[in-house]
């Protein structure tokens, strides 16, 4: 079992000091008077008025359940998620349930703090058939030591603007990064760009560079070594920051963009591709100026520079949030409750309705099949390909994300310098491997 070195010295320690007792069932099943149960959730950027209401309909439906209350906080960013991990666990207190990114789970599950779910637990989840199969591919490093409960799926694909391309004679969307920049530089015009891009993003960049480095055969970690200074991952970088800083075909102004203003930027019709995004941005997209006038295509799968694929040919990360329950909560079964709520049917079809995170609830999903307009995103899930299950991969990412941002005062004033972006990827190199040597 993997371990975290750097904080997993006295870890099981303390949790086991911060649990308790299970709740005791009441005369209509759980009763939780009195209590309440701490969740952690990554703050909506896109629909933060919608999360407010859905936070409060959260706990007002599990109050009448139950009788316990539900209070939410929420993290800004990877490394607040990372840093409120580390605390909480280390403190044996914090939050009762985690929502983690997908590509969070390995940390969480190297820490040993958090509950690995036996068959009593699904069970009372309603079964692990209750889930879509490909949802659980990251719970855990395998079947039978899993922490993640699938909450949401979010597999990335590319929206286009499919008048901008009729009127330049564009068929179809491309499927190699070399031929994307072709059709952007083609689109490019006054003040409508090619694509949109939100460089100041703290979760969207990385991706990318993951994205055409796994499809040129690099993986970015393999048996415990880091391998962000390949050639292959220079030039995604090259091809990523280039976009903007000397092809042109990005929005000067999108070097402090985070998602939700490139996909604001795109609904406008100002940009003819929105890379990397999800079915999230169709509820905003639906009621923007490109209603009606938009699709969604997997993104491109053949890495810069290439004409073929020599690697995994990966249109998406194994994405979406798990939900874990912390060891040392006092109230394992009110937990269990909740996250049986959160992953119900009308829950699920609810959520997605509200935020467009597609259900992972097998039954919630399969309603949504029909859609026309998602089938592009259920093809990009079907291909998408999971990260490195190890402890040390949310430092690795960072470090990925940590070149973007540090090339961004560049970048602002349309450069890119080649040999500081070297040093930059050196240095993430340096930080990759370090953690990943710390972990077990």
């Amino acid at each position: 079992m993997k371990r975290v070195s750097i904080i997993a010295a006295s870890l099981l320690f303390l949790a086991a000091c911060g649990s308790g007792g299970d709740d005791k069932p009441g005369d209509t099943g759980l009763n939780g008077a009195g209590k309440t149960l701490n969740v952690l959730v990554q703050a909506n950027t896109i629909y933060p008025d919608q999360q407010r209401a859905w936070f409060t309909e959260i706990n007002d439906k599990f109050k009448a359940q139950t009788g316990a209350e539900v209070k939410f906080e929420t993290f800004a960013s990877p490394n607040d998620e990372l840093t409120k991990i580390q605390t909480s666990v280390l403190s044996g207190q914090g939050p009762d349930i985690y929502s983690l990114g997908t590509t969070f789970t390995p940390t969480a599950y190297a820490t040993g703090a958090f509950l690995e779910l036996k068959d009593d637990d699904w069970k009372k989840l309603g079964g692990k058939d209750a889930f879509l199969p490909s949802t659980l591919g990251i719970s855990g490093p395998d079947a039978e030591h899993q922490v993640g409960i699938p909450f949401t799926s979010r597999p990335f694909v590319m929206a286009y603007n499919t008048e901008l391309l009729k009127a330049a004679g564009i068929d179809k969307p491309a499927t190699s990064w070399d031929e994307l920049l072709v059709q952007a530089k083609q689109l490019t015009k006054g003040d409508t760009y090619g694509l949109a891009v939100a460089y100041a993003d703290g979760f969207d960049p990385w991706k990318f560079i993951w994205a055409m480095s796994v499809q040129a055969g690099n993986p970015l970690v393999k048996d415990k070594k880091a391998s962000l200074n390949d050639p292959v991952t220079l030039k995604a970088y090259q091809t990523y920051l280039g976009w903007l800083a000397t092809d042109k075909v990005v929005n000067p102004a999108a070097v402090g963009w985070k998602n939700a203003q490139a996909i604001a930027d795109f609904g406008a019709g100002k940009a003819a591709f929105l890379p990397m995004v999800s079915a999230t941005s169709k509820v905003t997209l639906d009621k923007s100026s490109v209603a009606g006038k938009y699709a969604y295509a997997i993104m491109p799968t053949v890495p810069p520079g290439q004409t073929s694929t020599p690697g995994v040919g990966a249109t998406s990360i194994l994405s979406g949030d798990n939900l874990v329950v912390a060891k040392y909560t006092k109230n394992k079964d009110l937990a269990l409750a909740l996250v049986k709520l959160l992953t119900s049917p009308e829950q699920q079809e609810s959520y997605y309705k509200t935020f467009g995170e597609l259900p992972t609830n097998a039954t919630a999903a399969k309603k949504l099949q029909s859609d026309p307009a998602l089938a592009p995103i259920i093809d990009s899930a079907s291909k998408a390909s999971g990260t490195p299950f190890n402890g040390a991969w949310s430092q690795v990412q960072l470090a990925l994300v940590n070149v973007v941002v540090q090339s961004i005062p560049a970048l602002k004033d349309g450069k890119l310098d080649e040999a500081k972006l070297k040093q930059l990827i050196a240095d993430g190199q340096k930080a990759a491997q370090d953690a990943l040597d710390k972990s077990k």
